[in-house]
């Protein structure tokens, strides 16, 4: 049972000194917990507000607010002496490239491995509840941790995320150890570090994304693009989630109907009223605009071949009947990008599938046999 949260020392942190006396202290340990607090639901672009990293002995809450320089801490996320320990790391690890450029090696997801392990539940709070006995206050969890000064039981609730983390490490670690899916396990903690520049990129067709935009006409997705733009626009000068300010829905609903007044706009069951009076006249303009722009086509996704659709399938299969065997989630015995990219590569020999499986070399010495096998075996030629 890890130690309970009185017994741990709480420190805060918002003055530089005090960041690099932590550094210090940091960087002398062997593991680290780490976790972070966003303001998503209450800013147009989203911030770190609080870096949370446990040791076994402190809980340190660190100000990002009021530091935006962290710069102390970059040698440590990246040292590959130090194991980081998140839960649910992605969005930690984008969020903390995204504003800070911070780039980590030699982590530890306590999640991931939950899923590894074939668990039904991998939330933290459950994760906690099995383990230790600890039940989650969950009361802040939407809270905006942009505001100063954080009340203390938001502190108290923002320690725990990263409090528990090393103890759960070791639990799952020893687990992993006896299922011979440590391996494996650290393969995919790897991965989660690699290519995170690539998912902060944003571009002029992200309106593409919205849920119904590619089953619009092109003269309509045109239109759909503009009070996109609009919306973007409102969202950035009044500092608020684009969602707060109109609805994917609404702008799906917009695009389909092209309304001409704001006559028009009432009658639109996701609009409310006061919204037709503040954004009325902009989103009609938006309307005439995309009405007189070029149509808009999707990004062109060319159809794999038939051969490689058909590798694709019988790949699947052999995933999901792994999966089984092993009792994992068939995406544990195989990522989708990797199958997809020897689905393409129709590999007939060790070698040529090895450089497929470049990444995943743990999963090439289990399973690449298997695999080649059942690829060769069923003959399918491009």
């Amino acid at each position: 049972m890890p130690h309970s949260l009185k017994n741990f020392e709480l420190v805060w942190i918002d003055q530089p000194q005090h960041l690099r006396h932590a550094a210090e202290e940091l960087a002398s340990q062997q593991i680290l917990a780490i976790d972070t607090e966003s303001n998503s639901l209450y800013a147009y672009q989203e911030q770190v507000c609080l870096v949370q990293i446990s040791t076994r002995l402190k809980d340190y809450l660190i100000d990002a607010r009021a530091l935006p320089d962290l710069s102390p801490l970059a040698e440590i996320f990246n040292s590959d002496r130090i194991l980081k320990v998140f839960h649910a790391a992605e969005y930690d690890l984008i969020c903390l490239f995204r504003d800070y450029g911070f780039r980590f090696n030699f982590i530890f997801d306590t999640m991931l491995a939950a899923r590894i392990l074939g668990f039904q539940h991998v939330g933290l709070g459950a994760l906690l509840e099995k383990y230790f006995g600890v039940q989650m206050n969950k009361k802040y969890q939407r809270a905006d941790w942009g505001k100063r000064p954080l009340k203390p039981e938001m502190l108290e609730y923002a320690r725990q995320d990263s409090h528990y983390l090393i103890a759960l490490q070791e639990q799952l670690r020893a687990e992993l150890v006896a299922a011979d899916l440590l391996d494996l396990a650290v393969e995919d903690f790897t991965r989660l570090t690699i290519g995170i520049e690539d998912t902060t990129e944003t571009c002029a067709d992200d309106f593409w994304k919205i849920h119904g935009a590619r089953d619009l006409s092109p003269e309509k997705a045109a239109v759909l693009k503009a009070l996109y733009n609009f919306r973007e626009s409102v969202a950035k000068a009044q500092n608020k989630p684009s969602f707060k300010v109109l609805s994917n829905q609404t702008l799906i609903e917009l695009a389909t109907a092209c309304p001409k007044h704001q006559a028009d706009l009432l009658e639109r069951s996701t609009l409310h009223e006061r919204q037709v009076r503040r954004y009325g006249p902009g989103l009609l303009v938006a309307v005439q605009e995309g009405l007189q722009a070029q149509p808009e086509h999707p990004p062109n996704h060319v159809r794999p071949r038939n051969s490689v659709l058909n590798r694709m399938e019988i790949l699947q299969e052999w995933r999901k009947e792994t999966g089984k065997a092993l009792g994992v989630p068939s995406d544990v015995v195989m990522p989708r990008d990797v199958l997809c990219r020897i689905a393409r590569a129709n590999p007939r020999d060790l070698s040529t599938l090895k450089a497929q499986m470049f990444d995943v070399p743990y999963r090439f010495n289990r399973f690449g046999q298997d695999m080649l096998s059942v690829i060769t075996r069923e003959g399918l030629e491009d």
